[in-house]
């Protein structure tokens, strides 16, 4: 009898403590989904068209819908922008920020002025990211956001090379597409991460810190391969 009343109390302490299989597969799908991209090259993020520039509002719309995907460092860092929303307080303002931020870095790249070393400072903050989503304690919301809006410029500006020399309507549609498009990445981040730590009584964040060990390993080899390329 005792047995089996340890037996019990073992089985509830365990289930008190993991995510359920719902939450940590998601999770897991979604880690997944950034080391499967490690595979692509960064190089083509930005270059959806093949090099060539959108000459419509639609050309525009998917060229800037599929910037932010087939680039494994920019979805990354969206991914992990989503993640940490999650865990923060206020942390809404933190995709917020990096989102207006990379409109930004692309009207900075169509002015024809320069950012220093923009893949390195993207493949950095995707690695300083990861980092600070693996952290037990990681700064406040606002100095993410601040973070967010600083990694969104050089992001954004990397967003630019596609679509200079374009008219404005494509313009526009390119701007309108990579902004929905990392807005829905990082909310669906933002979900995944909210339903994870509902699953868990105690240490809520921990699953959402693996996943923060996942983009370290991403970032570190997208600043290598910046580096030494």
């Amino acid at each position: 009898m005792k047995m089996t009343k340890l037996q019990n109390s073992n089985k509830g302490f365990k289930f008190s403590v993991m995510p359920s299989r719902k939450a940590l597969a998601k999770v897991i799908a979604l880690v997944a989904g950034v080391s499967f991209l490690l595979s692509a090259s960064p190089a083509a993020a930005h270059h959806p068209f093949g090099g060539e520039t959108p000459s419509n509002f639609f050309e525009g719309l998917f060229s800037g819908l599929g910037h932010p995907i087939i680039g494994p460092d920019h979805f990354a860092f969206v991914v992990a922008v989503g993640l940490l929303a999650a865990i923060k307080e206020r942390g809404i303002l933190i995709p917020i920020a990096f989102v207006l931020a990379a409109v930004a870095g692309t009207g900075i790249h169509l002015m024809s002025l320069d950012l220093p070393l923009p893949e390195i400072v993207i493949s950095a903050s995707v690695l300083l990211f990861g980092v600070m989503l693996a952290l037990k304690n990681s700064p406040s919301s606002m100095v993410m956001a601040a973070l967010a809006a600083i990694a969104g410029l050089f992001h954004g500006y990397a967003y630019g090379e596609a679509i200079v020399g374009a008219e404005m309507t494509p313009l526009v549609g390119y701007l309108a597409g990579f902004t929905l498009i990392q807005l829905a990445i990082a909310s669906f981040a933002f979900q995944v991460g909210k339903y994870a730590m509902r699953q868990v009584t105690e240490q809520p964040t921990l699953v959402l810190r693996f996943a923060g060990y996942t983009i370290c390993g991403a970032g570190a080899a997208f600043l290598s391969s910046s580096i030494l390329g």
